[in-house]
């Protein structure tokens, strides 16, 4: 089944219980979608890459303005985010831990050759690739500067 007709089975149920929280984050998942469907890159139904690549977008939105309301003492509007970035983590994959993310990034180190941080662009590209949906392009980043700079 696409993410779109979870994302809607999951709107109804929501309506069903009356679940706020859920339904205000699966209504802007499915926007997020139906905004890539008419965008015009795109003809028909999303792939599966498309449809993660919206869901990462999303969760990051939502990471980032966790932060910021943390910041500012707004632990209101924090809880709503916090809310919504939990029902989006339930439709990524699974994130890797930061030894396993090692271990992948190591392997890749290995794999395209590199050998200083000069070799960071050449790791990255491969890294985003094969990691994607599995982390965090940041976290990506920062492991792959720091295994290169050793």
């Amino acid at each position: 089944m696409s993410l779109k007709l979870t994302i809607e089975n999951g709107i109804k149920d929501a309506m069903r219980a009356k679940d706020a929280d859920r339904l205000r984050a699966l209504r802007a998942i499915k926007s997020q979608i139906l905004l890539e469907e008419t965008s015009g890159s795109h003809v028909g139904e999303l792939s599966t890459d498309t449809e993660m690549k919206i869901l990462m977008k999303a969760a990051k939105q939502r990471k980032d303005s966790l932060e910021v309301y943390v910041a500012q003492n707004r632990p209101d509007l924090a809880e709503k985010e916090q809310a919504e970035l939990s029902i989006i983590e339930e439709f990524l994959p699974k994130q890797l831990s930061e030894a396993e993310l090692t271990e992948k990034i190591q392997a890749i180190i290995v794999q395209v050759g590199a050998m200083s941080p000069a070799d960071m662009g050449k790791v990255m590209g491969v890294a985003s690739k094969q990691l994607a949906g599995l982390a965090d392009g940041k976290a990506i980043s920062t492991k792959v500067g720091e295994l290169l700079k050793k």
